[in-house]
């Protein structure tokens, strides 16, 4: 398959298009990393839930006693909640690490597909290492002004979020800084936020349902072992991750070329 880098804007339709093209065309360069992810986040998800287990509920008396609540019930509830938080943050580091270092190595692959028609994982995992510092400090804080954005009412959380999209690219394709990244990714959805809003709807839609797909059929797996649970659903998964970073490799370029001057007329 021949890939050109995008020399105007392209609509929702055609970035969607030339990722599922270039994702099928190089499928295990861009499926690999994603599936080497999902196995470790499935170990560690194990690790993590096997050593806080979660406090199985009391058995409720009837009525219910205001002793039972101070004594049973309320100290359940708060090693229930001490539990949640534990696996939360040990959760979020390695979603944020693994998933951060991930998503960059397929930009960078996609970029060199794209600007030189081949790519190589190592290259791209090297590359990704060497900038993995402000890839993580970025993602970190367009992850919380996102989450700061839906906490106020759901809409400036999608509105930090569409203009951050562009960030991780930025600090591949540019390699910019973390802070610069931001101002960046900013500036190139500038007056298209609609179309990016699109794009990342689309991509989510696709990857939620094939997500509730693999939750559904490991679901029964749990009976075997817990583990296996976790990394069936991580590698169904890792089936369809690829195509947010694609298609925001893509969005990225369609972007920086509306920023070029049109070619003089010819006459």
């Amino acid at each position: 398959m021949n890939v050109s880098k995008p020399s105007r804007e392209l609509s929702v339709e055609q970035i969607i298009s030339l990722t599922f093209n270039l994702y099928r065309s190089k499928f295990w360069q861009f499926f690999l990393p994603f599936l080497v992810s999902g196995i470790i986040m499935g170990v560690f998800s194990y690790v993590i839930t096997s050593a806080f287990p979660v406090p199985a509920p009391p058995d409720m008396p009837t009525p219910l006693t205001t002793p039972f609540v101070q004594e049973v019930l309320f100290p359940w509830f708060l090693e229930l909640i001490s539990k949640a938080v534990i696996i939360g943050i040990f959760s979020g580091l390695i979603l944020w690490i693994v998933g951060t270092t991930v998503t960059g190595i397929v930009i960078k692959n996609a970029s060199d597909q794209i600007e030189k028609g081949g790519s190589n994982l190592n290259v791209s995992f090297n590359f990704t290492v060497s900038r993995l510092p402000s890839l993580l400090a970025a993602q970190f804080i367009a992850g919380i002004l996102t989450i700061l954005g839906l906490l106020l009412f759901i809409v400036p959380g999608i509105i930090v979020a569409i203009m951050f999209s562009l960030t991780l690219p930025t600090i591949i394709i540019e390699q910019k800084g973390a802070f610069e990244s931001l101002g960046r990714s900013r500036n190139l959805v500038s007056n298209r936020w609609m179309k990016t809003f699109l794009l990342m709807l689309v991509v989510l839609i696709i990857v939620l349902i094939v997500n509730a797909a693999a939750t559904y059929l490991a679901g029964p797996l749990s009976a075997i072992h817990p583990i296996a649970n976790s990394l069936t659903t991580s590698v169904i998964s890792a089936f369809v991750s690829p195509i947010y970073p694609v298609a925001i490799t893509y969005l990225y370029y369609a972007m920086a070329a509306r920023e070029k001057p049109p070619p003089p007329p010819t006459f």
